[in-house]
């Protein structure tokens, strides 16, 4: 009879484990949710592994996206672009910016003052000796570039992106 009851309390507790783990690993995967733009759901976040990064992003893309480089000022596609529309994460086509909030900051790389809501995600950054905000896609984790508190009105925000990072779609309006 003992061993009858030893055996039930044994079930018993490995069944309270396989549950208490079960419950636990559910409430963790779901303890930082990542947002977007599109929708307010974890589902739509982008995980991929960095052999596939390397294979549907350009080196330039992979360098800056996914190992956090930054391309010369001066020298990307978009700081001088000021033609209506929007613009999208380069690795994930998730809508970052609208034309409209673009603006001439002089810095060399395409400034912002205001991101599309739940677009990106901000991150202390002290690498390089200095103490900044990181900008990254909210859908695909990418590096786009930086945030600071040097902008203009309605939001004294300059949101400093690499061109590399992003892609242009054109507006319908002609």
């Amino acid at each position: 009879m003992e061993l009858k009851k030893q055996v039930w309390i044994l079930m018993v507790a490995v069944i309270s484990i396989i549950v208490f783990n079960t419950i636990y690993s559910q409430v963790l995967s779901n303890e930082n949710p990542v947002l977007n733009s599109d929708n307010n759901s974890e589902s739509n976040t982008m995980k991929k592994t960095d052999s596939e990064w390397k294979r549907i992003l350009s080196s330039a893309e992979y360098h800056i996206l996914r190992e956090k480089g930054t391309e010369r000022a001066f020298t990307g596609k978009y700081d001088g672009h000021f033609t209506d529309g929007n613009y999208l994460c380069a690795g994930c086509g998730n809508k970052l910016f609208e034309s409209e909030t673009k603006y001439r900051s002089g810095c060399g790389w395409p400034a912002f003052y205001e991101a599309l809501p739940e677009s990106v995600q901000e991150t202390k950054d002290k690498s390089h000796g200095m103490k900044r905000t990181e900008i990254t896609c909210s859908k695909c984790d990418g590096h786009l570039g930086h945030v600071f508190n040097d902008g203009p009105n309605p939001t004294g925000l300059r949101y400093c992106i690499n061109s590399v990072s992003m892609d242009f779609e054109p507006s319908d309006k002609e």
